[in-house]
């Protein structure tokens, strides 16, 4: 049995690194300016647990994407 041998050629990796840093930051972001719209209506209790989401999303995907992104 003979395994398929291709060679992978790395050119421009600036997509694969946006795509990573916008899967890093951008459900953080979202997150939190959903929960600032509810927090500035009557909603206040929802918009903090979205807030506190966006930070808890913000903490792990730096740690995650950022040792991925880091090379570790």
């Amino acid at each position: 049995m003979y395994i398929l041998s291709l060679p992978l050629e790395v050119g421009n990796l600036g997509g694969l690194v946006a795509i990573l840093f916008l899967i890093m930051l951008g459900p953080a972001v979202l997150l939190l300016v959903i929960g600032l719209i509810l927090r500035s209506k009557q909603k206040k209790k929802a918009g903090k647990i979205l807030i506190i989401l966006a930070g808890v999303y913000m903490l792990v995907s730096l740690g995650v994407c950022g040792a991925l992104v880091s090379g570790f």
